[in-house]
């Protein structure tokens, strides 16, 4: 046996230890960072070759594991721009040279240039929100960019779409020979043509300006009536007649038939339960086309009792917060109350999560260890779901790392104490020779 292998066994052994306590180091220091995961050491011998009668001893190396995978606690807050993630996934941020990558730290907030930033300067992706929601890239990051909520600031969309339901009532008389139905003359809308109930409702016009709209509902015939809207800045004192004016020189009068089944006093099958608005007066180059869903009429015989009228658009209007679902849309929150999606937060994993290559700011890239990078959306496929207002602490346990620490302190002094050892026999070699 070679007293100089002994040593250097002996050395390997301390280094070992030095490495281990290094990771408990990091793990203690970073318990309290957000979406930190715990690394490990795990020791494998090294064995040199040995002869009947004379053993060579080898020594020990040391791998560092990363426990990525492994989940940990949700804590929640007062700031919903905090994410977490419970399950498998990863937040994609970049730096400020856009290059990507992967973390589970999601203490974001909004900095002075309207980017949604983490405490390491990482800024969080995601996929524009368009006319329709955005598809994932499944296998790159093309596509995804820096959230920016100040791109959002006082931007208005136009009315295409609404409800407005309402129950007519049954008992209302018949429009007779005495009063001119509305479809009976064309663009005719004279205070005597047109007799029944009134309501109203506001869309947006493509500057976001209000347009209120009046809906007349009358009774034509037995389980028929007509629903015909105008303009209200085309009325006279906010009613018939309705004529042109300056700001509207294109005279708004839209009408269609509702037919009821006696029996349910609903819309009968294939009947028409719909109204388009066909408005040019917006100033923009199609004008405005609004359709509003007249499905859920009724004709009971109760009283005229107008529903509440939903519709889309908005006016212009700061934004004043954010909120981010579940499903990782970040909706825009308007000073006058209205919604817009603008963002959907896109997460991705890999096949071999702990292989991942941990860098600077709780960061981590891929590896060929760790596979080809997947792409999609929170709680679609096997990924995981978006907490808002909330944070996963790390995955560390103190107790056990105390442990680990007090371990490795009595195996590296056992392993100097046979280096020691190891030492005071060369003395003795070196005394025989005096």
């Amino acid at each position: 046996m070679s007293i100089f292998g002994t040593m250097k066994t002996s050395v390997s052994g301390m280094n070992a230890q030095a490495n281990r306590l290094g990771t408990v180091g990091d793990n203690i220091a970073n318990s309290s960072t957000v979406g930190y995961k715990r690394s490990s050491t795990a020791f494998s011998t090294l064995v040199l070759p040995s002869t009947q009668g004379s053993y060579s001893s080898g020594g020990v190396s040391t791998n560092v594991r990363y426990s990525i995978s492994e989940q940990g606690g949700i804590q929640y807050t007062t700031s919903n721009t905090d994410l977490a993630i419970q399950g498998e996934g990863f937040f994609i941020v970049s730096d400020l040279n856009g290059t990507p990558y992967l973390t589970r730290a999601g203490a974001f907030q909004k900095d002075a240039n309207g980017y949604l930033t983490n405490t390491a300067g990482f800024q969080l992706m995601g996929y524009p929100y368009g006319s329709n929601p955005p598809a994932a890239v499944v296998n790159g990051f093309n596509g995804l960019e820096a959230i920016n909520i100040n791109d959002f600031g006082l931007v208005s969309s136009p009315s295409t779409q609404g409800s407005f339901p309402a129950n007519l009532d049954k008992r209302a008389p018949l429009v007779g020979a005495a009063a001119t139905p509305p479809t009976a003359t064309p663009g005719d809308n004279s205070a005597s043509s047109i007799v029944g109930n009134k309501s109203s409702l506001t869309a947006y016009d493509h500057a976001g300006s209000k347009i209120l709209y009046d809906f007349y509902y009358t009774r034509t015939g037995p389980n028929e009536w007509e629903v015909a809207v105008f303009r209200q800045d085309q009325s006279t004192n906010g009613g018939f007649p309705y004529a042109v004016t300056a700001d509207a020189p294109d005279l708004v009068e839209n009408k269609v038939t509702l037919r009821f089944d006696p029996d349910t006093n609903k819309l009968v099958a294939g009947s028409d339960d719909k109204i388009v608005i066909t408005d040019p007066n917006d100033g923009s180059s199609n004008g405005l086309n609004i359709e509003i869903d007249l499905s859920n009429m009724t004709q009971f015989a109760s009283e005229f009792t107008p529903g509440k009228g939903i519709i889309n658009g908005n006016a212009p209007s700061p934004i004043t917060d954010v909120e981010i679902g579940g499903d990782g849309v970040v909706t825009a929150v308007y000073q006058d109350g209205g919604r817009r999606p603008i963002y959907q937060i896109a997460i991705a994993t890999v096949p071999a999560v702990d292989k991942l290559k941990p860098q600077n700011g709780n960061t981590y890239l891929p590896t060929n260890d760790s596979g080809v990078v997947t792409i999609g959306f929170p709680q679609s496929g096997s990924f995981g779901q978006i907490y808002s207002g909330a944070l996963e602490s790390s995955n560390v346990d103190i107790a056990s790392e105390l442990t680990d620490m007090i371990e490795a302190q009595r195996v590296y002094t056992a392993n100097s104490k046979v280096f020691q050892t190891g030492s005071d026999l060369m003395d003795v070699l070196i005394n025989l020779k005096r």
